[in-house]
This record gives structure tokens, C-alpha cells and sequence, in this order.
């Protein structure tokens, strides 16, 4: 720093207000900067830069996620921002970015996350922002998930803590919301793999069977048996982790399917999404 230079505490707060990082680091940035405030905000976001570089193999499991729809509840967008502590995750500003950063996505409607950190927000983009943070709580924070659903409904459930959040799409724009959220509800709970049998990925199916197989051979089962038996156990795994087959948790004698068909004649599940920390 030139020593013509002053930092003052009036700077210092200037600073603070625009970046949100701590009295002392600003104060530290304006010095680095010689007073240049453009400068000590490149400063300080090098710092965030640098944390991360040196946090990178940490574990981020902590974090705040939440989804939400637009107005016409024809499009679900869900945002994860991951953090190193709770204690992070619980604070409000962290809470704040989150939400600012899910309000971003769904008035932009980025293809993906990376276009999503390359879009602006208060001046910088929201990458900058990021390693702003970063620098601020000395943590890892990463963009963890976005992702984002089209539908003629749907319908999106956040479960309490924020660590785990769902959305559906639903086949009828006149399907109620209330339908839906026991959907994403039973989605958040269970977990399914896939909508239905046939949309199950093969090298899973492939591996359920081999595992069925494998087990029915450990059991001593006659050899001209196992294929018949590996088949009877596919079809419990289906039952299990297909959305639409799965029991529905309010009514366990219906399936999904048979709970959204007595809603109305024909509405099913067109896509869904789950995504929760760790």
C-alpha cells in the first residue's frame, strides 16, 4: 500500500455492505488495493478462489436445497448449494444466496448448472458470488444441484430442513396440487428409481437379475428353477422402486398408479426428480 493512502472506517464499510466479507478482510483488501475498491473486490474474491483451491477434497455434505414451480405451475426448478457445516446452512445469508440463486434460475432458465453460474447477479455472476462466499466463511460451497422439470402440472415438495426436496409432473394441467404433493411427498419417502417397469435402466435390470440368480444358487435352488425365480424377485424389485407400482404410502392396498387413476381417470407421472444432501 502507497502510504499516501488511508484506509478509513467509512471505506471499510463501503466495502463490507458490497461484499459482505469481514471488517478486517476488507480493511486488508483496501490496503492490498491502495484504496481501489474494483481492486480490493478482485481481492477478495482471489481469496475465495484460493480456499477453494485449498478445500477442494473437503466433504461438502451439508447444505440447503429447495425447489419451487412458476406462476402457471407448468415448470419445477430445484436448486442445491452445498457447505462443509450445518452451522453455515442454518445461517440466514447462506439461506438468502440459495433462494436469490432458484429466483435467478427461474426467471433466466439456464440448460444447466453451469450456465446457471455464468448468469449475473447483483453486478458479477453468480460463479463470482460463489467464490465471494467462499472467501467470506472460509468454507467449501459448491453449486451441488439444479435441476428442472416441464409438465402440464407440477408440483414440488420440500421436505422440513431443506436437506431433501422432490418435484413431479404431473399428466393433467387440472390435477390438484394437493394429488401432486402426495406424489412428491411419496417420492421424497421411497426413493424409486424410475416411473414404471419400462423405464427402468437395463444394466440395472440386468444386475437385479444376477444378483436374484446368484442368491436363488446360494439358497440351493434346483438349476432350471433359477430363471423363473430370478424373474419372481425382478418383479418384487419393481414393485419396490418404481414410482407407479410402488404401495402408496396413504393407502398401502393401492398402488401409486391405482391412487392417481381414482384422482383422475388416466393422470400419471410424466417425469419426477429427487435430489438430498450427502
Amino acid at each position: 500500500m502507497s502510504t499516501t493512502t488511508t484506509v478509513t472506517a467509512a471505506d471499510v464499510n463501503k466495502l463490507r455492505q458490497m461484499t459482505g466479507a469481514g471488517m478486517m478482510d476488507c480493511k486488508k483488501a483496501l490496503a492490498e488495493a491502495n484504496g481501489d475498491f474494483d481492486a480490493a473486490v478482485d481481492y477478495l474474491r482471489k481469496k475465495g478462489q484460493k480456499v477453494a483451491a485449498s478445500r477442494a477434497d473437503r466433504d461438502a455434505k451439508e447444505g440447503y436445497i429447495i425447489a419451487k414451480t412458476n406462476a402457471d405451475n407448468t415448470a419445477g426448478y430445484l436448486i442445491g448449494i452445498s457447505c462443509e457445516t450445518d452451522f453455515v446452512a442454518k445461517n440466514q445469508d447462506f439461506v438468502n444466496f440459495v433462494e436469490a440463486v432458484l429466483n435467478t434460475a427461474m426467471e433466466n432458465n439456464p440448460a444447466d448448472g453451469e450456465a446457471l453460474k455464468a448468469l449475473p447477479m447483483d453486478g458479477v455472476t453468480i460463479n463470482d458470488k460463489l467464490f465471494d462466499m467462499i472467501g467470506r466463511i472460509g468454507e467449501k460451497i459448491e453449486l451441488s444441484s439444479y435441476t428442472k422439470i416441464t409438465a402440464p402440472r407440477v408440483v414440488v415438495y420440500n421436505h422440513p430442513g431443506n436437506r431433501l426436496a422432490s418435484m413431479v409432473g404431473l399428466s393433467s394441467a387440472a390435477a390438484s396440487a394437493d394429488a401432486g404433493k402426495d406424489v412428491a411427498m411419496q417420492i421424497a419417502a421411497m426413493n424409486p428409481v424410475a416411473i414404471d417397469k419400462d423405464d427402468v435402466d437395463s444394466t440395472v435390470v440386468e444386475r437385479e437379475l444376477e444378483i436374484a440368480k446368484d442368491l436363488s444358487r446360494q439358497e440351493g435352488k434346483p438349476e432350471d428353477m433359477i430363471e423363473k425365480i430370478a424373474l419372481g424377485r425382478l418383479n418384487k424389485f419393481y414393485q419396490e422402486n418404481t414410482l407407479l407400482n410402488q404401495a402408496y404410502l396413504k393407502e398401502d392396498k393401492k398402488t401409486v398408479r391405482q391412487f392417481l387413476d381414482s384422482v383422475e381417470k388416466g393422470l400419471t407421472v410424466t417425469v419426477f426428480k429427487r435430489v438430498q444432501l450427502g
